[in-house]
């Protein structure tokens, strides 16, 4: 314990108190021996980042809380790794950087859930380059990141159902495999992609309709 709050640049006393509060992992024990690792050491670490960057105690370890009990990202990606999207690892504190005041964890459990950030030792990992950028875009303009994930939620189902829509497209015609639903996936991203376009260009004429009537 002390080897390990020297290396923290903390007191033994903290440390105890860190302990009781649950923000780190109990040691691996041998008799009477308490042997701390480089696990424990990289989330004192993260817990003095975190208090630089403002959040409280009792939030770090709602925080620690959520990431323990997050899915592995083997798991969570399944049998392989994304084949277009770049996942991302992170520490507590990179995440706390992209998302402020946002990243609590109540919006850290439900990514979790949504299966847009999972853990993998002690990184956390995002799914998806893209999403991450444009999930701290939309917060930065302003938007709640609760509101993010929630739209986020709703976003994957439409997805499902377009990837459903055209999988079945084009594996019910004769004599197609798996290798040309893989050949022809850019096809089914531009359709999305136009019919979104379009979609857009409705709601905003008649956004701009309804302003000009006001």
């Amino acid at each position: 314990m002390e080897q390990l709050a020297e290396a923290a640049g903390i007191t033994v006393r903290t440390l105890r108190f860190y302990r009781e509060r649950k923000l780190i992992p109990p040691p691996r024990r041998e008799g009477r021996i308490a042997w701390y690792d480089d696990t424990h050491l990289a989330r004192l670490r993260t817990i003095a980042a975190l208090l630089e960057r403002g959040h409280t105690l009792s939030g770090i370890a709602e925080l620690a809380e959520a990431f323990d009990q997050g899915r592995d990202v083997g798991d969570l990606l399944g049998l392989g790794a994304p084949t277009e999207e770049v996942p991302v690892r992170l520490t507590p504190e990179e995440l706390a950087d992209h998302f402020g005041d946002q990243a609590t964890s109540e919006n850290l459990a439900a990514a979790l859930d949504l299966g847009y950030l999972g853990t993998d030792g002690g990184e956390i990992v995002h799914i998806s380059r893209r999403l991450l950028d444009v999930s701290a875009a939309l917060v930065r303009e302003g938007v709640p990141l609760a509101d993010v994930l929630s739209a986020g939620r709703r976003v994957r189902e439409h997805a499902e159902a377009l990837a459903t829509l055209f999988t079945d497209l084009i594996l019910t015609q004769p004599g197609r495999t798996t290798e040309d639903l893989a050949r022809l996936r850019p096809l089914a991203k531009s359709v999305a992609e136009a019919e979104l376009s379009l979609a857009m260009d409705r709601r905003l004429r008649e956004s701009t309709n309804q302003q000009g009537g006001s």
